[in-house]
């Protein structure tokens, strides 16, 4: 097993070339921590690692990741110049969801994406974190996940399994004397939304995302939802009886 530097102030960003993730990495670097940005498109990443040095003059480094290869996690994770103090798990996929109901490889895709690629890596990671007695781990779910819409419901069904599985590892690592926190987004303005009718009141910039993740780890919060009436909106959802909710267009 390669041997790799202790670096208690160093935080791993899988899927850096989110805007959520992006927005959490200047707000860690500005605090001096080192930035590990890891996702496939390390062109993109160079610049904004670039962005970092100069705005902070922060310590930043970029790694290759890609969330479906499976096989290379563990490879990807042993070769990092530090072990981190924080993981963010922010990569994603929205997808095409009529597509994705007679293709599926779109659905398999989606499902890869937003749930398998994450139990894979933060297997690993949480693995790291209990022999070290150190870290912990941050992943981004979605209010999607909470009920499943005819609208999104192949996401929406990925993002429940990994709200699941955060809860359990929380449930975990709890005995080790680490933390897991969940973030429930809902409606943010990123790329991955771009040109989607979003209601403005309950929509947030990917700034004010990341604002709330990086304030919600320091209150030592298990679940954050952002922007916060998303819970009360959802707690709504979640209790429409059945024979109702069946007949909404959601």
């Amino acid at each position: 097993m390669t041997t790799i530097k202790s670096e208690p102030q160093s935080v791993l960003i899988l899927g850096a070339g989110s805007d959520i993730a992006f927005a959490c990495a200047g707000l860690w670097a500005k605090e001096g921590k080192h930035i590990l940005l890891a996702g496939r498109n390390t062109s993109e990443l160079d610049r904004r690692a670039a962005d970092l040095k100069v705005r902070y003059q922060a310590s930043v480094s970029v790694h290759l990741f890609d969330a479906r290869k499976f096989d290379s996690h563990e490879t990807f994770y042993q070769s990092l110049p530090y072990r981190p103090d924080i993981v963010l798990c922010a990569f994603g996929y929205l997808g095409d969801q009529a597509k994705a109901c007679h293709d599926f490889e779109e659905a398999l895709n989606i499902m890869e994406s937003n749930y398998t690629g994450a139990v894979s890596i933060l297997n690993i990671v949480a693995a790291d974190m209990i022999q070290r007695k150190s870290g912990g781990i941050i992943g981004i779910s979605s209010v999607a996940g909470e009920r499943g819409r005819m609208s999104n419901y192949h996401y929406g069904s990925a993002k429940a399994g990994f709200t699941a599985y955060l809860s359990g590892l929380r449930n975990r690592l709890a005995h080790e004397g680490l933390r897991v926190m969940t973030v429930k987004p809902g409606f943010v303005r990123t790329r991955m939304t771009e040109g989607l009718p979003l209601p403005a009141p309950l929509t947030a910039t990917a700034e004010k995302a990341g604002k709330d993740i990086v304030q919600a780890w320091k209150k030592k919060k298990d679940v954050l939802y952002t922007l916060w009436m998303w819970k009360w909106v959802m707690w709504i959802i979640r209790n429409i009886p059945e024979f109702v909710f069946k007949k909404l267009k959601l």
